[in-house]
């Protein structure tokens, strides 16, 4: 039996529309508020109800938090998936189950232990609505992991009434239904088990959210005031945040009158229309979508390019090609996103690793999309977006200034005989650009045909090729102010391993416990394309790198063959693809067996043999 405090994971199975959300989010933030460095993952169907539904809430003394693939004890509350939950729990680990109805004699293991709790019948027998019953016996199931794991009840309690303050009688009913589960797990049960909570100081000066919500965030604090959208999962709840602060930060206070405006167009090439648009008139405007919209924009995002307007994407990727699974996470649009649009397109791409870097990085992305006037796509993932991280607390700077890049206003107009948009750069081979309405000398036409650098129509071979050897001139110079890659060495390095986005976590863990076994190496997590000079020197110092990434067709090592000079041998892939969050023992378990070293029989690292289906490991 494992003993542990502050480390151990749990797995709650249920079914999806019956309101395990609410118990799920109470236990995260309860833990959360204890002090304790905490995870959870929503692993959710894309139908409204009846399929099943999974939370998996990690804890560590040490802050790793990603996902794990071996539970101590699994919450198995829907009867359809008895056998697979049972089967997940680790050797010595727990199952809490409803034990209203008997299990099937068929799903019990010797090497774990049942504890079993009559939910259903608690909670017919205390409360009378049947939509009552089925969401209370969630909370009850929350009380017994309250009492198991020792969690503090004083936090739990003061969340259900700060959540329903303003409705009495369903804080008195929550209240009864996670004494229910409480009372009964301390009755017929040693609590708490031998793993469990203990307060300690882990997240001082942290928040617990969303990406989507601190991409809104972002967007905010950078002056956005335009947004336009067609609704897709996993990215529909920033623009719902975005509209939320909006309605409260961007009203004018003396007027009451709105500053902002967000527009649900009817479709995603309306949405990039529109704020192409926007931004050409001089707003600083924004989209949110997935992979299914970039592929609808493809033919506007080329006329931003070409034309040098100034946009932002935020694309919150899922599981793709077509409908693909639309709530389950995914790499898979970083080569879309690179060359978005038909002919020679390149854009600027940032990879935040977190709800911290959305924030930090929406700035970020309207600053580059006006210095460079080209649209610039952040790319989170449903993992980030949609799940709850402790990051950070956000540093709101008061002194920012957004970077609107190079713009003539009537002053500099004034001074000129005649305005051409392309002609006069600056070091960074960006030409000045004037906005709609300042002055009559600064007017010019926008163009997605061919044209010269005065901004004039042409058909010319070598005017059009002057100009796109500037675009691509001013696309390079870009690398110099996209965030910079994360470096961290260790002694005695054998390899490298980079990698991007959410894969963070797991493959920091997965390199301390390799390094614990004599398998030491350098990481690097790209955070921005094109790739500054320090991706491409870091690849050169090692004989061989990893690439660590959740796609199949390996899209950042394809990005780094095209837009580096390393040799393609040089880089291999470990690719985790099936949708659900990247675990470091995928990791350890990939790079292991590139390296033809056997597997430890240790219990952190990846043992079944099963596992290797959601992973591919190329040379």
């Amino acid at each position: 039996m494992r003993a542990s405090v502050n480390d151990f994971a749990i797995k709650l199975a249920n079914v999806n529309g019956t309101g395990s959300a609410s118990a799920n989010g109470l236990l995260m933030q309860a833990i959360f508020r204890m002090g304790i460095p905490v995870s959870g993952k929503n692993l959710f169907p894309s139908n409204i109800q009846g399929l099943p539904t999974w939370y998996e809430i990690r804890v560590n003394h040490q802050g790793y938090t990603a996902r794990a693939l071996d539970y101590d004890l699994m919450v198995a509350m829907n009867s359809q998936t008895y056998g697979k939950d049972i089967h997940e729990v680790r050797e010595g680990g727990f199952v809490l189950y409803d034990s209203t109805w008997p299990l099937d004699p068929a799903l019990l293991r010797d090497d774990i232990n049942f504890l079993g709790i009559p939910f259903a019948q608690l909670c017919n027998e205390n409360f009378r609505d049947p939509r009552e019953r089925i969401l209370m016996k969630n909370i009850a199931y929350a009380g017994s992991l309250v009492a198991v794991l020792d969690v503090d009840m004083d936090i739990v309690a003061a969340l259900l009434d700060e959540k329903y303050a303003a409705k009495k009688k369903l804080k008195e009913s929550n209240h009864r239904a996670l004494r229910l589960g409480y009372d009964y797990a301390k009755d017929h049960f040693p609590c708490p088990l031998p793993f469990h909570l203990k307060t300690m100081d882990g997240n001082q000066d942290k928040i617990l959210i969303e990406g989507n919500m601190a991409t809104a965030l972002g967007c905010l604090y950078a002056g956005a005031t335009v947004a336009a959208w067609y609704p897709i999962t996993p990215s529909t709840s920033v623009l719902d945040a975005f509209k939320g602060l909006c309605e409260k930060y961007r009203r004018d206070p003396a007027t009451g009158k709105n500053n902002y405006i967000i527009i649900q167009a009817e479709d995603e090439l309306a949405a990039i229309g529109m704020v192409i648009g926007a931004a050409w008139n001089g707003a600083r405007s924004f989209t949110s979508t997935a992979g299914p919209g970039i592929s609808l924009m493809n033919e506007l995002l080329g006329l931003a390019y070409y034309a040098e307007i100034p946009a932002v994407i935020i694309d919150v990727q899922r599981v793709g090609p077509s409908t693909g699974m639309p709530t389950r996470t995914q790499q898979g649009d970083v080569m879309e996103c690179a060359y978005a649009s038909h002919g020679d397109t390149r854009h600027i791409l940032l990879f935040p690793a977190n709800p911290g870097e959305c924030f930090e990085f929406g700035p970020k992305a309207f600053d580059l999309a006006e210095r460079f006037q080209t649209p610039v796509f952040m790319l989170t993932d449903l993992d980030i977006g949609m799940n709850d991280w402790v990051v950070p607390r956000f540093q709101w700077d008061a002194a920012y200034r957004p970077d609107r890049g190079p713009v003539l206003g009537p002053e500099q107009l004034e001074k000129i005989t005649k305005f051409q948009r392309y002609l006069n750069q600056d070091e960074n081979h960006v030409a000045a650009r004037t906005l709609p309405g300042v002055d009559p000398k600064g007017a010019f036409f926008t163009r997605g045909s061919g044209h010269n650098k005065f901004g004039n129509y042409t058909e010319t071979p070598d005017e059009y090729r002057e100009v796109m050897d500037r675009l691509l001139l001013k696309h390079k110079a870009s690398a110099k102010f996209v965030p910079e890659p994360i470096i961290l060495r260790q002694p005695d390095a054998q390899f490298g391993v980079l990698t991007m986005g959410g894969c963070d976590l797991a493959v920091r863990e997965a390199l301390d416990k390799l390094a614990a076994r004599g398998v030491p190496a350098d990481f690097m997590r790209v955070r921005g394309f094109p790739f500054d000079s320090a991706v491409e020197a870091f690849l050169e110092e090692h004989d061989f790198c990893f690439v660590v990434e959740q796609n199949r067709d390996a899209q950042l090592r394809s990005l780094l063959t095209l837009e580096t000079s390393v040799a393609k041998e040089k880089l291999r892939s470990i690719l985790v693809y099936g949708g659900f969050p990247l675990s470091a023992k995928h990791v350890i378990q990939g790079i292991l067996s590139s390296l033809g070293i056997p597997e430890s029989p240790a219990p952190e690292l990846l043992s079944a043999a099963s596992r290797r289906q959601e992973m591919q490991v190329e040379d």
